[in-house]
């Protein structure tokens, strides 16, 4: 297939995860805003969504050194001037989807064309400011329904295979940084010994956590005991079943990438898979020991690169 064609699907997959993924994140901080804790607590909270996202300093160039929620929540909700923002990515995705019209089912591109369409009218109105919740959760909604279209109408050949690639890149890429932001938002060492009342005030941040990747009665049914954050961790690093989990995410892009790898590639399906042998045989004991913010940090990196190894091997660069 037109690596044209390619770099498209790949991003306009890309771009929905990122919308859903960006919905995660501020829900995860708008719930856990709602639990009782200090203004300074809190506004640590949505600076390090911010840093986590690599945003602090295009938003402290548009709204100032304050970090207030209202305005954090603004910047990645419908601020077209971010590119990260759920606005910007919905509608790049639409274009993305737009620009290979004829390499999609009536089905994906109705989906895709619909979602921006509903959004633009979604933030005209004062419904996202009533209950950001909902809006969070409906953008989640339609990410999903996206997936399932696709997998539900498209014929399963290349086109089909860059674009489940890139979900799950993308996905990798944002679960990381969705447990770094909690490692960012309370300043407190997680696995030491702690207060009975911090433990409780902890126990409420790893829900959220769980129940922003949807898996909370996931991990109620394989630990079946108290959240605690070393299983947390383990679940939605290590655990292959888990559909969010990182490991279950470097599985899909391996297996799709094996199907379009061509003699260029090599390189590129030796390091996916060597990503992907490190987390299938690691063990959370040693990745706590050395420090869970440093090795999610590495394994960004090591994403990030890999990203753009798949770009240099299969894809023409377009404006996305």
């Amino acid at each position: 297939m037109l690596s044209r064609t390619a770099d498209h699907l790949f991003w306009m997959s890309r771009y929905t995860e990122r919308a859903e993924n960006t919905a995660r994140m501020l829900d995860i901080n708008y719930q856990t805003s709602l639990l009782p804790q200090s203004a300074a607590v809190a506004q640590v909270g949505w600076e390090g969504l911010l840093v986590i996202s690599e945003l602090l300093p295009s938003y402290t160039a548009k709204y100032g050194k304050e970090i207030t929620p209202r305005n954090v929540m603004d910047f990645m909700v419908r601020d077209e001037s971010n590119p990260s923002s759920i606005c910007s990515c919905l509608r790049a995705a639409r274009e993305n989807a737009r620009a290979v019209r004829g390499a999609l089912t009536t089905e994906l591109w109705e989906t895709q064309n619909a979602t921006w369409l509903k959004l633009a009218g979604y933030l005209k109105t004062k419904d996202f400011e009533r209950d950001p919740g909902a809006f969070f959760e409906w953008v989640k909604h339609r990410s999903h329904l996206s997936r399932g279209v696709a997998v539900g109408t498209m014929l399963q050949d290349e086109a089909f295979h860059f674009y489940r690639m890139g979900s799950f890149l993308e996905r990798a890429d944002n679960t990381a940084r969705l447990l770094d932001v909690k490692f960012h938002a309370v300043q407190s060492d997680f696995f030491g010994a702690a207060s009975e009342q911090d433990q409780e005030y902890d126990f409420y941040h790893w829900s959220a956590i769980l129940r922003s990747v949807s898996g909370f009665e996931v991990y109620r049914k394989v630990y079946r005991d108290v959240i605690t954050p070393e299983r947390v961790a383990e679940l939605l690093i290590l655990r292959p079943d888990m559909p969010r989990s990182l490991a279950a995410s470097l599985n899909e892009v391996v297996s799709n990438l094996a199907v379009v790898a061509n003699d260029t590639s090599g390189e590129t399906l030796r390091r996916a898979g060597k990503l992907k042998a490190d987390l299938q045989y690691a063990r959370i004991d040693e990745i706590l020991s050395t420090g869970l913010h440093a090795f999610l940090t590495q394994f960004l990196d090591r994403v990030n690169e890999l990203g753009g190894r798949i770009s240099q091997d299969f894809l023409v660069p377009t404006v996305h």
